[in-house]
């Protein structure tokens, strides 16, 4: 796959102006801050074709991006506390919108930075993409921001936290800085699309 070949699609903010899908899709979805642009990024090889905010709650939209004949999808980050309950109630019918809309979904990445135990929300995400039967890897992202220590111990701990989740689910530490998961991630993207 030649990821140079990846452009910004679209962006919709309701589940309304969804289109149809028509080529397979691989997503990536978490918390708000836990790093989803700068994945996308950095799996893409590219600066900034995801925009990267400091702020949490900036990803209010789904955002396609096209790499050949598939769709790399950017949901927006759920859990941030300071969003307004009509904000909420919108990202909750646009997400579930998305996944019950019988799309041609491959892979979906639930990204949890490593740095921190899983959510509620995490878990909740992880229950509801079990129970659509979607195929899903868990990445933890920032992991440069631990030490071997650390790092041993939190991947420990994530199996805990997930509990059922956890159980023949591929975890994959990933950091932006030090490129750590990048090929395997690919590797996964492109393993679930048949096309190695």
């Amino acid at each position: 796959m030649n990821y140079n070949n990846a452009q910004f699609e679209k962006a919709f903010a309701k589940f309304e102006q969804l289109e149809e899908s028509n080529l397979p899709e691989i997503c990536f979805c978490g918390r708000s801050n836990v790093g989803k642009s700068s994945l996308i990024n950095k799996v893409l090889g590219r600066k900034s074709i995801a925009r990267v905010s400091s702020k949490p709650g900036k990803t209010i939209t789904i955002n396609f991006y096209r790499v050949d004949n598939i769709r790399l999808v950017d949901l927006p980050g759920y859990g941030y506390a300071k969003v307004n309950f009509a904000e909420k109630q919108r990202w909750s019918e646009l997400m579930e919108g998305y996944f019950k809309s019988n799309r041609n979904i491959k892979m979906v990445f639930q990204l949890i930075d490593m740095r921190h135990p899983a959510t509620e929300f995490d878990l909740w995400m992880l229950d509801f993409l079990s129970q659509m039967n979607y195929p899903y890897t868990v990445v933890l992202t920032k992991s440069d921001k631990l030490n071997k220590t650390e790092t041993a111990e939190r991947l420990s701990n994530i199996h805990k936290e997930l509990g059922k989740f956890a159980e023949n689910t591929q975890i994959i530490p990933f950091s932006t800085q030090n490129n750590d998961g990048v090929e395997k991630l690919r590797s996964i993207i492109e393993s679930n699309l048949d096309i190695l």
